[in-house]
């Protein structure tokens, strides 16, 4: 796999995981901002292109906890605890309705309830067979920037990820509106 396909899918698939919960998001303190912060590496306030391809290489370099340039079992499997621990506490901050950090099968059912009139579609697995691929890292950045001013600001961020919810709703039976 080249590097640009790896960077694009070190971006695409967070975003892609994340997409229930940036249809919930009513503000910009929401899961947008906790994205673009880590996209924004200098923390100027926006996304260039070169911020943008080394979200691949830098998801690699923190996973690389040794240095030895290659990921062990070990290091996969922290990594990926580390990804699970977030979207749990992601679903505790979504769906815990009386701020206790437990989830009763009620509080769970609801926030199903939510994420199914908020037209979030399944997520799972779309792409897995290679019927829908996203576009290359540039493309997808010139789609982002929709100034053309070279870089992506917080808003434009907020609002591409706002049309990828709604095409990904529309594509899964979602409302999309």
């Amino acid at each position: 796999m080249s590097l640009i396909k790896a960077g694009t899918l070190a971006l695409l698939i967070p975003l892609s995981a994340a997409a229930p919960a940036f249809a919930q998001a009513t503000d910009a303190q929401g899961p947008t901002r906790m994205i673009f912060s880590e996209l924004d590496t200098d923390g100027n306030g926006a996304v260039t292109l070169e911020e943008l391809q080394a979200v691949g290489s830098n998801r690699f370099s923190d996973a690389d906890t040794d240095g030895s340039g290659a990921l062990s079992r070990a290091e996969l499997l922290a990594q990926s605890q580390e990804r699970a621990e977030t979207r749990v506490d992601r679903l505790l901050e979504r769906a815990d309705a009386d701020g206790n950090g437990e989830l009763t099968a009620e509080e769970l059912e609801t926030a199903r309830e939510e994420g199914r009139r908020g037209g979030r579609g399944h997520g799972r697995g779309h792409g897995a067979r290679g019927e829908h691929r996203g576009p290359g890292v540039e493309r997808f950045f010139e789609r982002m920037d929709a100034d053309n001013n070279g870089s992506v600001s917080e808003a434009e961020f907020n609002e591409a990820i706002a049309n990828m919810v709604e095409r990904m709703g529309r594509r899964h039976g979602g409302r999309g509106n």
